[in-house]
């Protein structure tokens, strides 16, 4: 039996694994989803005071209150960030890192650091100009959504806390890169702000050389959304990682 943590990416919610959940328990796993303050069923919690800090310390909570050790930690898109801090804070809790099309932070750099200047300047000014500081998702449809399941995220989607999308990451990275990780890549389509991040996966100077040596790359042919648009394909390669 494994223990998987699951931590989504932003404007979701646990919501998002719905489909990924029963596949992983059905095999026998033990599998907990965490939504993070101020977003899913925690938005009527969205308030300017949610900061980077308080997402960490959702997921260590999470793994405090469910006794998860030996943990494979799944951290999807802006989550990248919370995974690598806990890996940082809690890597005697770890046994795998999964970076599920995430963000692949250097130490100093913010979720917003790797943007384009007008997607940063657009989401900095749609949280200033909000009076809980949040800024609302894109359209369900860049994460390579449709029908059914661009309409079931679209609705689901609320505002993201805007303090995480600017607060630096501090982080020793060859700690993190002690820990064996996987970053799966999500092709098609590919998200353009994941871009500096598939970069990175690959660089042999990336960390100082700490990140390739314990890493893994692994392909899928689907959007930013596997969980919503390949549960079984997405299960199935989290269960490679830990046949126990």
């Amino acid at each position: 039996m494994a223990n998987y943590l699951l931590v989504h990416g932003a404007w979701h919610g646990a919501w998002c694994w719905r489909r990924v959940l029963p596949l992983l328990t059905q095999a026998g796993h033990r599998v907990h989803a965490v939504t993070l303050t101020g977003v899913g069923e925690r938005a009527h919690l969205l308030s300017p005071a949610i900061d980077l800090e308080t997402h960490i310390t959702d997921v260590m909570a999470a793994m405090d209150a469910e006794e998860m050790d030996d943990v494979v930690l799944v951290v999807h898109s802006y989550a990248g960030m919370l995974g690598t801090a806990v890996a940082d804070r809690r890597l005697e809790r770890l046994k795998h890192l999964v970076y599920l099309d995430a963000v692949l932070p250097k130490p100093g750099e913010s979720w917003s650091s790797t943007h384009a200047s007008a997607t940063r300047n657009a989401r900095i000014a749609a949280a200033q100009a909000d009076p809980l500081f949040g800024f609302p998702a894109p359209d369900a449809s860049v994460f390579g959504l449709e029908a059914e399941d661009h309409a079931w995220v679209q609705r689901r989607q609320t505002p993201h806390p805007g303090k995480p999308y600017t607060q630096v990451l501090n982080f020793d990275p060859k700690r993190v890169a002690s820990v064996p990780r996987t970053f799966v890549n999500c092709t098609r389509p590919p998200l353009a702000t994941i871009d500096i991040s598939r970069l990175r996966m690959r660089d042999p100077a990336f960390w100082d050389g700490a990140w390739l040596p314990g890493s893994q790359v692994v392909e899928m042919a689907t959007g930013h959304d596997p969980m919503v648009s390949d549960p079984q394909g997405l299960a199935k390669i989290l269960m490679a990682l830990d046949p126990a």
